[in-house]
């Protein structure tokens, strides 16, 4: 078989439901402007349910033959992430030298919609409301903020990174729902309308697994990451723990 410098197998996973998701969905029920938050949105931790959730992942992880588990985890700087990547990380007792926090995983940044609803961007700023439905959500990048494009742009050095570093290693990644779909984008060589119908397909579930192996074409050398499975809940089910899918997003037109 000939070799290769992608990661064997790789996870990509999004975090538990965390207290911001469940804060979101009640403030869109209310039709409020704002969401009720007291942290800002990297130090939201997990909810009570996304702690279940990530000890349901981390279980089935540890379930898998030793030759078959992560052996590098990648993660968010975010709580909730870190919170997610620790279950797993205990349950297959990878020190921490195996963990590596990376800021490039980070969630998407919201700029000056952090923290608004649907109504209250719709509300408070039916400009960039307008632009958004124009421009469309891969492109639409809010003041202060990010587009998807931005996301892909980081992530596309950190699998220049992952190739470097973990070449041939198996590999799980837990960060968040559009860095989810941004390494869908990049593995499986998608464009901007098939990666959004994709997205409308629904909001990637809390931990959620996409999962990729390496495969070699023909030629020597030559070898790619084929998707294996994408928002596998399986670990959920198994342990009869509810899926979530709230959206990590401020509120608008999918």
């Amino acid at each position: 078989m000939a070799a290769s410098d992608w990661p064997t197998h790789l996870w990509i996973i999004r975090h538990g439901q965390s207290a911001g998701n469940v804060a979101r969905d009640d403030a869109e029920l209310a039709g409020v402007e704002l969401i009720d938050l007291a942290t800002r949105d990297a130090d939201v931790p997990l909810s009570d349910l996304g702690l279940q959730q990530s000890a349901a992942l981390a279980r089935w992880f540890e379930e898998l033959p030793q030759e078959q588990r992560p052996e590098f985890l990648f993660v968010s700087p975010f709580v909730r992430a870190r919170q997610t990547c620790e279950a797993v990380a205990r349950a297959l007792d990878l020190d921490a030298d195996s963990v590596r926090v990376d800021e490039r995983l980070r969630e998407k940044e919201f700029g000056v919609l952090d923290r608004f609803t649907r109504h209250g961007i719709h509300r408070r700023f039916p400009e960039l409301a307008e632009q958004r439905k124009l421009v469309g959500k891969f492109y639409f990048r809010p003041p202060g903020g990010e587009s998807w494009c931005d996301v892909v742009l980081r992530l596309r050095s950190l699998l220049e990174m992952l190739r470097r570093d973990a070449g041939q290693r198996r590999v799980a990644i837990v960060a968040h729902q559009v860095i989810v779909n941004c390494f869908r984008y990049l593995l499986e060589g998608l464009d901007e309308q098939r990666l959004l119908a994709i997205d409308r397909q629904g909001d990637v579930p809390n931990c959620g697994i996409t999962e990729y192996r390496c495969e070699h074409g023909n030629g020597a050398g030559q070898a790619s990451m084929r998707l294996v499975k994408a928002n596998l809940t399986l670990p959920l089910d198994r342990a009869a723990t509810p899926v979530t899918r709230a959206s990590d997003q401020p509120g608008g037109p999918r």
